[in-house]
């Protein structure tokens, strides 16, 4: 308990240093371009549309307003792959600041997960505007897209620090997360409705797919306009939970060591 609240005021004591990391990021991200902040929304409606006209006709059949359905899916996986993968170069990536001054390890990773998750609910601007030139519903449901950001915002979290760690002393996890990632893509429904995969294939996918649950939450509220149901609900924040443990508990774990590799 007193290990928790050191941690917690240990947090606290670094929140600006946090912001000014997760500003750095988002103007780091956009220098030097045209449409500077324009491209948070203009990038996924690009996208959306590119894989629009690419399967629509394939897997899109008898999916209604299949824009929406597929830009609700593909928002929450960007957010993942993104935050996960910038929170794995974290450590390695400040190695010389790391060096010649004490700052708690784990900011650097709190930071990129963070700026993250501003760039994602900045680009929810491109959703509404696809929402509202297709015609879709604005229904009430809309208001808890904030509680589906904080379970995969704890999720990416949890990952990023275990992940950040695994990178210090293997770097070729770099090159291993991006198959990883790629493969997760395609055994999430977010091109396609899950119904559509063989039953068997279906089972394993809700029992082992994160992102299973944070999509079809996040689906249900955009696009049905319906409460989660109990199960990926509370599942969401389970497997968010325990994600952090473990996270954590690698990160604190391997933290002294990490000098003598960055």
């Amino acid at each position: 308990m007193n290990l928790l609240k050191y941690r917690i005021k240990t947090l606290f004591k670094y929140k600006d240093l946090i912001v000014e990391l997760v500003v750095r990021d988002l103007k780091l991200k956009y220098r030097r371009s045209f449409l500077g902040y324009a491209w948070t929304i203009l990038q996924p409606l690009f996208l959306m549309l590119v894989l629009t006209i690419v399967f629509t006709n394939l897997l899109g059949k008898g999916i209604e307003n299949y824009p929406v359905y597929l830009l609700s899916g593909r928002l929450m996986y960007d957010f993942f792959k993104v935050s996960t993968t910038s929170a794995m170069k974290s450590v390695t990536g400040n190695a010389s600041l790391l060096r010649k001054v004490y700052v708690p390890k784990y900011i650097f990773t709190l930071s990129k997960v963070t700026s993250c998750m501003v760039d994602t609910v900045l680009s929810f601007g491109a959703l509404f505007i696809v929402m509202v030139i297709t015609g879709a519903k604005f229904y009430p449901t809309l208001l808890l897209i904030p509680v589906v950001v904080i379970q995969i915002y704890i999720f990416c979290c949890g990952l990023g620090f275990f992940l950040a760690q695994l990178n210090v002393f293997f770097r070729d996890m770099e090159h291993i997360y991006g198959a990883l990632t790629t493969a997760l893509f395609y055994l999430t429904p977010i091109i396609y409705t899950i119904d559509r995969l063989p039953l068997k294939i279906q089972l394993v996918i809700k029992a082992f797919n994160p992102l299973y649950y944070y999509v079809g939450q996040f689906r249900d509220i955009v696009y049905y306009g319906n409460l989660p149901g109990p199960r990926i609900f509370w599942g969401g924040w389970l497997i968010a939970f325990l994600m952090l443990t473990i996270g954590v508990w690698a990160f604190q774990r391997s933290k002294d060591r990490f000098i003598l590799y960055i």
